[in-house]
């Protein structure tokens, strides 16, 4: 019965207006996305393959303050995917894959890092907005690869502040304009 709840939910919900991703692997029990405001971080995770170096590493996941896919490109926002493998045991070495417009010193395109997603409570994978040469309008991708193949891949379009004020100001945007 989850596996059909599943699936209607994946066929059914974009109609509804809700968040859809581009395509998930049947080795993906669920999947939710949306937009969320920075959480506190407890320490941080080597990821030389991204303009930082670093991932943020935090208690508990955040809670998605929307389930759009358009996201205003302001610190302190972010956007991701909350996801559960079908395996009780989970999946480990994930690659999570980030395509965005160029930034950075030398334009780079694709950001990316290793991580897992677990079976039993899900993981939480996101991208915020923590320094200026981050917050690039346009179309942003986060993939999920495990041995070469994809296991869900998502799309965000990241939009000026003023767009999506609402959004904006949820995660203190507006406040920092004064």
């Amino acid at each position: 019965m989850k596996h059909w709840l599943a699936i209607f939910v994946l066929i059914i919900a974009p109609s509804f207006g809700a968040a859809a991703p581009d395509m998930v692997s049947t080795e993906i029990a669920e999947i939710e996305i949306g937009i969320l405001c920075a959480p506190d971080t407890v320490t941080t995770s080597p990821a030389p393959d991204t303009l930082a170096g670093i991932t943020h590493v935090v208690d508990e996941p955040p809670s998605f303050v929307s389930n759009s896919q358009v996201v205003p490109a302001a610190f302190g926002v972010g956007f991701g995917v909350r996801s559960r493998a079908l395996r009780a045991e989970g999946l480990d070495n994930v690659t999570i894959v980030i395509t965005h417009p160029p930034m950075g010193d030398n334009g780079a395109t694709t950001q990316s890092y290793t991580t897992g997603i677990d079976g039993g409570g899900g993981s939480f994978t996101f991208y915020q907005f923590d320094y200026a040469y981050e917050l690039q309008t346009g179309q942003w991708t986060m993939t999920a690869m495990r041995n070469d193949k994809p296991l869900y891949s998502v799309s965000f379009d990241v939009v000026a502040p003023e767009t999506r004020p609402d959004l904006a100001s949820v995660c203190g945007y507006m406040g920092m304009l004064s």
